[in-house]
């Protein structure tokens, strides 16, 4: 089946720094990296680099920075025809520190990626049953509702990337299978303490009504929950971490190949946390 990711297209400019700089204090770089990036672009790249079939539906500006990030999508095999060029408005970037232990910190400019508009009537026309939509956050939570309901009218798969936690419709959350977030965004979703006697994962699910949930736990695996409060722990891979940019990206993306191929849920992240494990032992987002 095919693959639609609806998401960002940025360019990342990352600092390489002995710690994060607090209020007030400047902070000397040893290095600073310029790579393409956006958790949308990445997701489609891992999707592709897994085996998936893959449409990129986003917007760039007609900039420099633009024309490089659709090579590079082009080049990592991904289809970039729907994406909108756009004169009025420039190609996103993300300003990333990173420190010595693999960690990061990431401020984004949207730029063009807050409109989709021309985009998503792509994926309308082109979407068809069985297709796999993935959609995340950070394009803003009225394209995310765009998707879904393009999904839902063509019977797609709905995978959703709920980062960072934005307000989504309640259909779209109900629609997602499985909605993926980190144990940070879990707990944003909640807005409150964990309900007594629960798990994160089934609290999410309970709370969002979302077919099926993912946590995912960095190093420590992720846990899966259906529908019918079925939780599995996936334990982590060991990794030797140099970078964690994009990690969670390689995740979604592989995972999104995996059920577009047939996989169930359970078997896709275990592919992606395997993903996800080799991508922090190399720099960049897309390493």
């Amino acid at each position: 089946m095919a693959i639609y990711v609806v998401g960002s297209i940025n360019a990342d400019l990352t600092t390489v720094v002995p710690h994060r700089p607090t209020g007030g204090e400047t902070v000397l770089a040893s290095e600073l990296r310029r790579s393409p990036g956006g958790k949308g672009a990445n997701q489609a790249v891992a999707a592709a680099r897994a085996g998936g079939r893959v449409t990129m539906i986003g917007a760039v500006g007609a900039d420099d920075l633009g024309r490089a990030q659709l090579a590079a999508l082009d080049a990592a095999g991904v289809r970039t025809g729907p994406v909108a060029v756009l004169d009025d408005a420039p190609t996103g970037l993300a300003f990333i520190v990173l420190t010595p232990d693999g960690e990061n910190s990431i401020v984004v400019v949207p730029g063009a990626n807050r409109r989709l508009d021309g985009a998503l009537s792509a994926l309308r026309d082109n979407l068809r049953e069985g297709d796999v939509v993935v959609a995340q956050a950070e394009i803003g939570p009225a394209a995310v509702d765009a998707a879904a309901t393009a999904a839902a009218t063509r019977g797609a798969r709905l995978v959703v990337s709920d980062a960072p936690v934005v307000p989504l419709a309640p259909a779209t959350l109900a629609a997602a299978d499985p909605l993926i977030v980190n144990e940070h965004e879990a707990h944003d979703l909640l807005g409150g303490p964990l309900p007594e006697g629960s798990t994160l994962a089934a609290a999410v699910l309970r709370a969002t009504g979302a077919r099926s949930v993912v946590v995912t736990l960095g190093g420590a695996g992720c846990v899966v929950v259906t529908g019918d409060t079925v939780e599995t722990v996936v334990p982590g891979e060991p990794a030797d971490v140099v970078d964690t940019t994009g990690a969670g990206d390689v995740f979604v993306g592989t995972l999104a190949a995996a059920v577009a191929a047939g996989a169930d849920l359970l078997a896709a992240a275990l592919a992606g946390n395997r993903a996800a494990a080799r991508s922090v032992g190399v720099a960049g987002a897309r390493g």
